[in-house]
């Protein structure tokens, strides 16, 4: 097997529990896509001790460094069922944590979908997680932002506006909401500091992703809903199915030629109470547009509107809620229906 070298402990955990739950695994490893080369000059050395105990070091910043990279884990069955791997993107500061373990410690959409018999690539897109960061404002031109827990509590449709605390006991919850959330402290451990101005660079990692492993099915959630969109668009005869888990944005109609996808079947998904959250209500109608592109096209669209099929309560991080086996079988069942399985 190859294992990269940041990925060897997550490789093994994942194998480990590919073998106890009775998968039978080909390989399990990593690589890193995307990413150039960039030159540093002129910035001053600094001696640092990086021990208690130790002997000073003389840390020069200038130099040659690898930046703007991006880390795959994949885990490959030794007899899959699914005719393309599944490729599973997250959303705006988070890692592919989002599809491993839950926060509550139940089985996330990795191991799901594994032992629906497909083979399963989890990406850190660039600057996040495993894929590592550059120095700003050398390289990442702008600085880092952070989601505080408030913003996640509400903007993921946890609480409603105003109902965050710090006291986890008096945090109040939407009424039959589906997040874990005696879970959230552990939740929001996964965020991670994201850029606002690096996504030519996360597209393009993503694209030679695509070129790399695809054919391939694209699983999306949040911010990952354009550069899924647009990955399709660069390669529609690689992509053979997009399924969006609430995509936070969509390509412009009037800019994108959404004929190109005619033989890409899409599936949404949507949680409850989107029109709870300002921020969704504003968010929901630029996939809504693309979605009609892509019907008027010819591509074969499904949008599941959960609370309409009597599914409520299942928020922004729907594949973590109480229900997201039962999510991800609706899933299932579309892949299935589109052909996807052998």
């Amino acid at each position: 097997m190859r294992f990269g070298k940041l990925g060897l402990t997550l490789a093994l955990s994942a194998m480990l529990a590919a073998c106890a739950s009775g998968l039978d695994v080909h390989e399990v490893g990593s690589f890193y896509v995307g990413g150039h080369q960039q030159v540093l000059s002129g910035l001053p050395v600094r001696e640092i001790v990086f021990t208690p105990g130790a002997a000073p070091f003389r840390s020069d910043p200038n130099g040659e460094f690898e930046v703007e990279q991006m880390y795959v884990q994949y885990v490959a069955l030794a007899q899959p069922r699914a005719r393309y791997p599944l490729l599973m993107w997250h959303g705006g500061g988070l890692t592919g944590v989002t599809w491993e373990t839950k926060p509550d410690g139940h089985p996330g959409w990795q191991m799901f979908f594994l032992q629906a018999g497909h083979n399963v690539y989890v990406s850190d897109a660039v600057e996040r997680g495993r894929a590592s960061w550059a120095r700003y404002p050398e390289i990442f031109k702008t600085e880092p932002f952070f989601r505080a827990k408030k913003e996640a509590w509400e903007l993921f449709r946890i609480g409603p506006k105003d109902s965050w605390n710090v006291d986890a006991m008096r945090r109040v919850a939407h009424p039959g909401q589906r997040f874990p959330a005696a879970a959230f402290d552990e939740f929001v451990k996964q965020g991670v500091p994201r850029w606002a101005t690096n996504d030519a660079a996360t597209q393009k990692a993503y694209d030679e992703l695509v070129q790399r492993v695809c054919p391939c099915v694209i699983i999306v959630h949040s911010q990952g809903g354009n550069f899924g969109f647009t990955a399709a668009l660069n390669a529609p005869d690689k992509v053979k199915a997009l399924i969006a888990i609430e995509p936070s944005g969509a390509p412009n109609p009037a800019q994108a030629d959404a004929s190109k996808l005619k033989g890409v079947p899409h599936l949404f998904v949507w949680g409850d109470k989107l029109d709870t959250q300002d921020l969704w209500v504003r968010i929901l109608p630029g996939p809504q547009r693309w979605r009609d592109a892509l019907a008027a096209a010819g591509t074969a669209v499904e949008w599941i509107d959960l609370p309409k099929l009597g599914i409520t309560g299942n928020t922004h991080m729907l594949m973590m809620d109480n229900n997201s086996d039962q999510i991800a079988g609706l899933v299932q069942a579309w892949m299935t229906k589109q052909g996807l399985m052998k």
